[in-house]
């Protein structure tokens, strides 16, 4: 029997205020399959209608099955692609603050504990830039 270290989950959570009400928001941000329409990545829907169970591929390596869903979220995990040995998980939402702002908060979640010490800290750093360019770039979608 092989010795497995201890999960140790990495949180990494990206907010943004955008104003707007959530569901003009979530109109623009919210589809699983529109990752193309504000984050400029190539996204196809490999299965499924958008809901539950829906699988997405992005690009050439990744391949993301949405895992859970609320009327302004939805959470996916990465079951093909750089992040997936890590058991990455990633969920976006939107939260109403008031009748017209709304937080955008995307929360991402992996195991890191086969990594050393530095690449815990590329890897986390990595991953904010990558991810509050896309909030931005949500907020930017939707006041356009």
């Amino acid at each position: 029997m092989s010795e497995q270290a201890e999960a140790d989950y990495a949180v990494i959570e990206i907010r943004g205020d955008v104003d707007r009400p959530a569901d003009e928001v979530w109109a623009v941000v919210g589809g699983f399959f529109d990752l193309d329409k504000w984050l400029g990545v190539p996204c196809i829907a490999h299965s499924g209608d958008g809901g539950i169970g829906s699988v997405r591929r992005i690009g050439d390596a990744v391949v993301e099955p949405m895992i859970a869903a609320t009327q302004y979220s939805y959470s996916y995990a990465q079951t093909e692609g750089p992040m997936a040995p890590f058991c990455y998980h990633g969920t976006v939402a939107c939260e109403g603050r008031g009748e017209a702002r709304t937080m955008i908060v995307y929360t991402l979640v992996y195991d890191q504990s086969s990594m050393d010490a530095g690449k815990r800290a590329s890897e986390r750093a990595r991953i904010e830039a990558r991810f509050g360019g896309a909030v931005e770039a949500m907020k930017r979608a939707v006041l356009i």
